[in-house]
């Protein structure tokens, strides 16, 4: 029983929230043995935070005022708490009927130390899909409480300030990795690497503005000294140089997060479909002697020493009359212009004999499949694609150390891997060769500067990369204008970071995360 102090108290806050104006958030939870343990506010939320199906343990978590009751209610708590942060071996029962749902542990995390920055508690209970819908359920049946959307809890998160947008991004980022390099690059960027890059440069155009809007207001009474705007010129242009160079990183943050668009491509019957099924260490694509078996583009996801690489076989490039396969051949090319890295596969046996003359067909056969670079600042051809001379297997030994002797004197040509996708000859090499690739296009997530790992990042960036440009430009005409260029900027680099302007963008970050995150 409750002694009648506390009966007192908990009377007087109970006439206290009904008596207020306004409709009450708060009303009373269910009872355990028919006491009161708290009050429930209506926007608590719970869900399972583990992955569902069979698993030995699982996690189900509720954040918000009323969790603690839940806590009390469900694992028979009358009396103390357990301490914050500490596991507690408990049974854990239905609040209606009492029954014992399991046996787990349970765990309360105090506001504001808590990843929500709320009351938050945690079930750890056996991971059966009966075990987990009963508690479920049991905790849907407390006042207060409801099931979670999606990405809630994180939202929750930032919205007190725990987390930044891009270190929200960044465990959003973490949940869906699946390679070693992204998983560093997600765990940096949740860490505040690219957050803190960005919020000083927020506070350096904050400085900027705050000078350009002293002078403006200030400069005629004299108060201002001599050179502020000079020193502001400085500033702004330091910052423009900083964020070209964090822009031209080639996509590499980017890839990385995406995966590496990787395209096999090449005349016809010339080993392709070999090649990916040997990569991918599995019938993918339908192999046969005929010539233009593969039609349309087959796809598989492979990771690549760490890093993630989107797989595409594609149809032989020739001309045919046949409308489909002339389809495939169109989907081919448009593949092969969308690649990051083309893997170009020539058949051994239709190369011509003599080792020099062999080199001058494959510059030519090069030329007529990959796309030309235009711009001045895009990688070369022989850059983005590795040349995978196939069936090295029906040529003589000799006639094969020639050929490998010559390629490695022509100028102009990509890497040269020799393979046999029968034999498998030549694989680890080619393997050896791929990764180096696809390295080179993702970069190392861990040394360095942060990298853009967002399109939306990339698009606020330019923006504010453009309005620093109208300060410079109308610097010397209208300083009123000038500062208002200062002011886009600060406004979209905050679009980045979460600190202005940000709600028309929520929805689309946390959409993507699971139910318990």
């Amino acid at each position: 029983m409750l002694s009648s102090f506390y009966q007192g108290i908990w009377r007087a806050a109970v006439h206290t929230l009904r008596t207020s104006r306004g409709t009450p958030r708060c009303r009373f939870l269910s009872t355990c043995d028919g006491h009161p343990v708290g009050l429930a506010d209506a926007d608590t939320i719970f869900a399972l935070s583990s992955g569902h199906g069979r698993c030995g343990v699982a996690v189900i978590r509720a954040s918000g005022p009323a969790s603690v009751a839940a806590l009390r209610c469900m694992a028979g708590l009358t009396r103390s708490l357990p301490a914050p942060r500490t596991a507690l071996l408990r049974s854990i029962t239905d609040p209606r009927s009492k029954e014992v749902l399991d046996r787990g542990l349970v765990l309360w995390f105090p506001a504001p130390h808590s990843f929500t920055g709320e009351d938050s508690v945690e079930f750890h209970i056996h991971g059966g899909p009966a075990v987990i819908t009963a508690v479920l359920q049991a905790l849907g049946s407390v006042p207060g409480m409801r099931p979670a959307e999606a990405g809630e809890f994180t939202r929750r998160a930032f919205q007190a300030g725990k987390l930044g947008l891009t270190e929200v991004e960044g465990l959003g980022d973490l949940i869906h990795a699946e390679t070693e390099a992204q998983r560093r690059q997600a765990f940096r960027q949740m860490s505040g690497d690219l957050g803190r890059l960005y919020q000083d440069w927020s506070l350096k155009l904050k400085r900027c503005l705050a000078h350009v809007e002293a002078f403006i207001d200030f400069s005629e009474d004299e108060l201002i000294e001599d050179g502020v705007l000079s020193q502001v010129d400085r500033w702004v242009c330091d910052l423009q140089a900083e964020m070209e160079r964090h822009l031209k990183d080639e996509r590499r943050g980017e890839r990385l997060r995406s995966g590496v668009q990787v395209v096999i491509a090449g005349a016809a019957n010339a080993g392709k479909s070999s090649l990916l099924n040997t990569l991918c260490q599995r019938p993918a694509a339908i192999v046969s002697p005929i010539a233009g078996t593969t039609r349309d583009v087959v796809e598989t996801a492979l990771d690549i020493g760490g890093f993630p690489v989107l797989l595409s076989d594609t149809a032989g490039l020739r001309d045919s009359a046949d409308l489909v396969e002339r389809e495939g051949v169109r989907r081919a090319r448009e593949r092969v212009e969308q690649a990051d890295l083309t893997l170009m596969v020539v058949d051994c046996a239709h190369l011509p004999s003599d080792a020099q003359q062999a080199a001058a067909f494959l510059q030519g056969h090069l030329r007529s499949i990959l796309p030309s670079q235009e711009q001045p600042d895009a990688v070369c051809p022989a850059d983005r694609s590795l040349l995978v001379l196939n069936k090295i297997d029906l040529l003589p030994q000799e006639q094969r150390q020639k050929l490998d002797g010559e390629l490695s004197r022509v100028s102009g040509l990509p890497p040269v891997c020799l393979i046999s996708c029968h034999t498998n000859e030549g694989l680890q090499d080619f393997l050896a060769a791929l990764h180096s690739s696809v390295k080179t296009l993702c970069g190392d997530p861990l040394s360095g500067a942060p990298t853009l790992t967002q399109a939306r990042h990339r698009a606020h960036l330019q923006q504010c990369f453009a309005a620093l440009a109208q300060y410079q430009r109308y610097r010397d005409i209208d300083l009123a204008l000038a500062a208002e260029g200062v002011r886009l900027g600060l406004t979209s680099l905050g679009r980045i970071t979460g600190r202005v302007g940000v709600e028309e963008i929520l929805d689309i970050i946390f959409k993507d995360f699971c139910i318990g995150k």
